[in-house]
């Protein structure tokens, strides 16, 4: 079973994130703030991350470029989920490093889909 970190200050968010995920046979660990999702990342090891980009302690942005600063977290591939959608937020997430950008919302088969795609390349 592939574990999935989802990491969103919404609770609504999280919980129906995780409701998908695990609809669709993943193990999901959940974070409410960028630093949790750092502390769990380094941690459990998932083999993938959903990240929000605007939270309130520590954004997306930064919680990417401290995974990617570690040799235990760098290779996990992070997607951004966020209700930013201008091509220069996502150009700017791809270039930190995330593997793909989903604009919020998004349907569970987009999701899904893109969950399969990027475990795939891992």
């Amino acid at each position: 079973m592939k574990n999935i970190l989802v990491v969103d200050d919404e609770k609504e968010i999280l919980e129906a994130t995780k409701k998908i995920l695990v609809k669709n046979q993943y193990g999901v660990i959940t974070a409410l703030e960028g630093k949790q999702a750092v502390a769990l990342a380094k941690e459990k090891r998932p083999d993938l991350i959903l990240l929000d980009i605007l939270m309130p302690d520590m954004d997306g942005r930064d919680v990417l470029v401290e995974l990617k600063k570690d040799a235990g977290t760098k290779d996990i591939p992070i997607i951004f989920v966020t209700a930013r959608g201008e091509q220069f937020e996502r150009d700017y997430g791809l270039e930190l490093g995330a593997h793909e950008y989903i604009s919020k919302p998004c349907d569970a088969t987009f999701l899904l889909r893109q969950v399969e795609r990027a475990l795939s390349q891992k």
